[in-house]
């Protein structure tokens, strides 16, 4: 086929992400698409890949996404008469000791959360599914019945026909060379067989995404690691239908294929290929076998099915896969460039999520807007950091590594650290912090006491920071302390039609006079929480804005894309500029009034205003706003200066007993006044009246936002969903998230987030409780809850409004 001119939407790479772009892009869409591919289509990691399909991930959306890949490949055959190799094999999951039979109740009781069946098996159980395994050293296995696995070149050329049957067109052996670019858009695709101008670009290159990107200015954070697997000869006894196993404590995976094994695995030191471009010659290409570095897993395989040792291998495959620094891949609108979207970094589950991860990302590409909450696979998620190509390959090896080890609550990645710390990092230090990372951001999660390691040791149960942090957050409530938050995303946006952006993007009312504060949320089109933000106005023509750290390239993303055209405002990021204070508790006034000669007094300064002060002869912007339920102060501080002001907060708290407090503790603090967190208690997903937020909306106001009209539609309606919270008495208990909320014995949502409030002495977990025909008062009311954690059922009493509620006139006086 010659390559055209023109094309709507053209999706560069042929492996089974590109393909499945395509098809969904014309089958759903009807759009016009052209799809490139340099050499000829699965020629990247796709004809190699293993082909396992897991369904089960610790998000919704992206489960619903691995689900929707498992209905399609069934019917895909059907569809367009070439076959996909789709087999519904069930799969095992094995586990060794006790933590990971603990992280497999957690996982049956997300499961259940997310409406997928998942049973937890004996190793009795297990035997007879697998005869040919050894099952001394089980606990006990989990069995997921609808996964399965499928032929990866199969099913990409399944989808590429029944892309052309939809009426996309397809070109192979024409290789990207460069875009034409025209305020910052993309207009034409330069290539080797000449241009195509187009109006959107999806760029699922595969492991080439990263040198694409490229091209156009944008960051793909991509690592190529070597990922090894052998295909055995026939094993008399092996059932055609034996379910796929991963044998995670083992570091192994298995499955059937033509009578033999299938058998590779995640090592814990992995080999990452080039941090440099990749060639593009690349096609069917494969490394050199090594079988020194496979022997660790070929050690742990044969022990698991003895059969092993004495079976010939036909064929080892050493070939190149696409990591990511987290383990996530990448979906979504490319920040630098406003009409590039990428879908890329599978992290060799590509074919499981290859039909999803399609569907979702043509619907994006087509609405501008991702139609479920995809955060954990956002693009957005990065920064610049990401662009540093030795540290993506160091913390993509650590992700490597991590592929199979039992995932503990709050476990932080050690590589590539400190990369960004505060002003403050070597006083924290000294205090004892024991410091996380977000974004690159050093931050104390909590302080070890005198005589304590400042280490985190972590386990499936109280992990070693629990008395500490109750520590910390008890003085709180009682007393004062200060985090240091100099991580916050802050930005400005300045011009003379600020406001009037401001005006459209958020669902609350920002137009109020300079120096007042407001809580907004960003909405989508369908009324769902893209974002929220704080925005203070600091001018008739400046808005100051502040977010959380994880969010601040999505949420100034989101910002600037959705600025209307014509309007005179400039955003920029102020995140480096301004360190932040967060002086919070009872005596926060005391402290405040000895450091500063300004006027903290309530008449003075009340609750929601902005203010310029003087402390330690630096002028610091004050919020009066508070995230803990106290009385309290952001201070917004010249980074520079950061480190006096601390010392003059310390020096004059001394007597009112301040003291640094971590990030855990500001956890449990905002989990007992019941605030939302973005990303988990409100996502994409949810709309500020299901959320409990519908004070925040300016309905009553005839100014039109973002997301007003589904709002409108859904007002005076009764809510299908709303998120509540609840508490469990049992102390023993450990509450994460994803936890099944049961109603007269039914299930009825799950937990977004949980956690342990040390004033009420109880468990807390929030979620939301739904009802098809909706969520009144009388009905949350007249249910009796319980929890499903790990599997187990506990008593839980169901919340309305904050859970412990210093009286708003104290924290607003």
């Amino acid at each position: 086929m010659t390559l055209p001119s023109h094309a709507q939407i053209v999706v560069i790479g042929g492996g089974i992400i590109g393909c499945s772009t395509a098809y969904h892009l014309a089958r759903d869409h009807k759009a016009d698409v052209l799809l490139i591919e340099q050499g000829t289509l699965t020629s990247g990691s796709t004809w190699h890949a293993a082909g396992l399909v897991g369904q089960l991930r610790s998000s919704a959306s992206i489960t619903r996404v691995l689900k929707y890949s498992v209905e399609l490949y069934k019917g895909l055959e059907a569809e367009t008469g070439l076959a996909t190799g789709w087999k519904m094999t069930g799969c095992l999951r094995l586990a060794t000791n006790q933590d990971r039979w603990t992280e497999f109740k957690r996982l049956a009781t997300t499961a259940g959360s997310f409406g997928m069946e998942m049973h937890l098996v004996s190793p009795e159980e297990v035997k007879r599914m697998w005869p040919l395994m050894n099952v001394e050293d089980l606990v006990g296995a989990s069995w997921l019945p609808t996964d399965g696995q499928a032929s990866p070149s199969d099913i990409t050329q399944s989808l590429a026909k029944g892309a052309r049957m939809h009426g996309a067109r397809i070109v192979e052996n024409v290789r990207v060379t460069g875009f034409e670019m025209k305020d910052g858009r993309i207009t034409a695709v330069k290539t080797s067989d000449g241009d195509v101008a187009c109006e959107k670009v999806v760029n699922c290159a595969g492991q080439w995404a990263r040198q694409v990107g490229a091209m156009a200015g944008i960051n793909v954070p991509l690592q190529a690691v070597k990922h090894q697997y052998i295909i055995t000869e026939k094993i008399e006894g092996l059932s055609t239908d034996a379910p796929t196993i991963r044998d995670p404590d083992r570091r192994t995976y298995f499955k059937e294929e033509v009578g033999g094994l299938v058998m590779g695995g995640y090592e814990p030191n992995p080999q990452p290929w080039l941090t440099g471009d990749l060639p593009d010659d690349w096609a069917f290409r494969l490394f050199d076998d090594d079988f020194d570095h496979f022997e660790q897993h070929m050690m742990q395989a044969i022990e698991r099915v003895p059969a092993l040792e004495h079976v010939g291998v036909k064929q080892m495959i050493n070939g190149p896969e696409s990591f990511t620094p987290d383990g996530n891949f990448i979906l979504g609108a490319a920040p630098e460039c406003k009409n590039m979207f990428v879908g890329a970094g599978f992290n060799a589950f590509g074919i499981a999520s290859g039909g999803g991860a399609g569907w979702v990302l043509a619907q994006w590409v087509v609405d501008g807007e991702a139609p479920l909450d995809l955060w954990v696979v956002d693009i957005r998620r990065f920064a610049s950091m990401h662009r540093d190509r030795q540290w993506v390959c160091d913390r993509t090896v650590e992700a490597y590594g991590k592929h199979y080890t039992i995932a503990f609550p709050h476990e932080e990645y050690e590589s590539g650290r400190p990369r960004l710390v505060s002003p403050l990092y070597d006083r924290l230090k000294d205090s004892g912090a024991v410091f996380g990372s977000k974004l690159g951001w050093e931050r104390p999660n909590w302080f070890a006491p005198e005589g304590t390691e400042p280490k985190d040791i972590y386990s499936m149960g109280r992990q070693n920071w629990f008395g500490a942090v109750g520590d910390e957050h008890r003085h709180v409530r009682e007393a004062v302390g200060v985090f240091d938050q100099s991580s916050f995303a802050k930005y400005e946006l300045a011009g003379p039609d600020a406001q009037k952006a401001l005006d459209w993007i958020c669902a609350n009312d920002v137009a109020k006079p300079v120096g007042r504060l407001t809580y907004t949320q960003l909405l989508n089109t369908r009324g769902g929480i893209e974002a929220d933000i704080t925005v203070a106005r600091i001018a008739e023509d400046r808005f100051y804005i502040v977010t959380g750290t994880g969010f601040r390239t999505h949420d100034f993303g989101w910002i600037s894309d959705h600025i209307p055209d014509g309007l005179n405002c400039t955003l920029s990021d102020m995140t480096e500029d301004w360190g932040t204070l967060s002086l919070m508790g009872p005596r926060a006034r005391d402290v405040l009034a000895a450091v500063t000669s300004a006027d903290v007094s309530n008449p003075a300064f009340p609750f929601g205003h902005v203010r310029e002060i003087e402390i330690a002869g630096t002028t610091v912007r004050a919020l009066r706003v508070t995230y803990v339920g106290e009385l309290g102060w952001e201070l917004h501080i010249p980074i520079k200066a950061l480190g006096q002001v601390y010392d003059a907060l310390m020096a004059a708290g001394a007597s009112h007993g301040i003291r640094p407090i971590g990030y855990r503790a500001l956890e449990s603090l905002r989990l007992e006044k019941g605030y939302r967190a973005w990303s988990s208690d409100i996502t994409p997903n949810d709309t500020p009246f299901e959320a409990g937020l519908g004070w925040a909306v300016k309905l009553r106001k005839n100014t039109d936002f973002l997301g007003r009209r589904a709002l409108e539609a859904l007002a005076g309606q009764p809510l299908k969903k709303r998120l509540m919270g609840f508490t469990v008495d049992d102390q023993a208990i450990v509450l994460a998230g994803r936890e099944t909320i049961l109603r007269n014995g039914q299930p009825v949502g799950y937990l977004t987030s949980g956690g342990y409030g040390y004033t009420l002495g109880k468990n807390i977990g929030y979620g939301y409780v739904r009802n098809p025909d909706g969520v009144s008062d009388d009905y949350l009311k007249s249910g009796s809850y319980e929890l499903v954690v790990a599997a187990e059922k506990t008593p839980a009493t169901i919340h309305f409004g904050p859970m412990v509620d210093p009286a708003m006139d104290k924290i607003k006086a």
